[in-house]
């Protein structure tokens, strides 16, 4: 059982600059808006989770902010001694892995980051431990279960050290053990400093890992609140549905 670091989570500074903020930011494709504009810091330190019904807009949101997708408006982001650029990484709900081994996906992914080489083996052994995933290092990756395909790419993204990880999904169609093993794993980056954007539609992980909460409906932002004030105050109908469990 993987168990999250017993410390302090750390505290995101509002005055801090944002690592990426969007500013009037929206996305068609072709006719059809399917994120309407909108403004959005992201701060170091923070958890934000992305709550909304299906094809409310969240994937395509979390895509933007990792500069992924053509848009309207402005993505723009924080500089530091580091660069202009803060080092990014996202893991899908449906990780990609390579035909290849446990082993050689990790060390393919760190020299696309331009990690040097004779770095590369460190790293990619630190990350297997990390995820309890050492004992499966020659095998195919694909030959995984859901969990340790999910562990994997995690730990995929955790050995190129992000800034900011965002993650799709993560634990859907995972069973409760996998569920848990991969939420200890999200919380125990977090602890380390990692700035972490996620969707989901788990309102317990929702509550248990963020400290903010965005909703969205049809492409709106609708609601933009610390995670304490979106489970405790009243919220507009659509959100409050949301909540109740009368929207899927």
């Amino acid at each position: 059982m993987i168990r999250p670091t017993p410390t302090p989570m750390p505290t995101p500074t509002a005055s801090a600059q944002p690592l990426v903020s969007l500013r009037g930011a929206g996305v068609s494709f072709g006719e059809r808006t399917v994120l309407q504009p909108l403004d959005i810091d992201v701060r170091a330190g923070e958890r934000l989770a992305l709550l909304g019904s299906n094809g409310s807009g969240k994937t395509t949101l979390l895509r933007l902010l990792h500069g992924q997708l053509s848009h309207h408006g402005s993505r723009l982001v924080g500089c530091d001694a580091q660069g202009c650029e803060p080092r990014q990484a996202m893991v899908f709900q449906r990780p990609f892995l390579l035909r290849l081994s446990v082993w050689s996906n990790l060390h393919i992914a760190l020299w696309l980051a331009g990690v040097p080489h004779a770095q590369r083996a460190q790293r990619a052994r630190k990350a297997l431990q990390r995820v309890n995933l050492e004992e499966h290092i020659h095998r195919p990756a694909r030959v995984l279960s859901g969990g340790q395909q999910q562990r994997l790419a995690l730990a995929r993204a955790w050995a190129v050290r992000p800034q900011l990880l965002f993650l799709d999904e993560p634990t859907a169609s995972l069973d409760p053990a996998a569920k848990r093993d991969v939420e200890a794993l999200i919380e125990e980056f977090a602890h380390e400093g990692m700035t972490v954007v996620m969707s989901t539609h788990n309102l317990g992980q929702a509550k248990r890992l963020a400290t903010r909460v965005l909703y969205l409906e049809s492409g709106h932002l609708v609601v933009d609140r610390p995670v304490d004030a979106f489970f405790s105050q009243p919220l507009p109908e659509a959100a409050a549905q949301f909540l109740n469990g009368e929207r899927a």
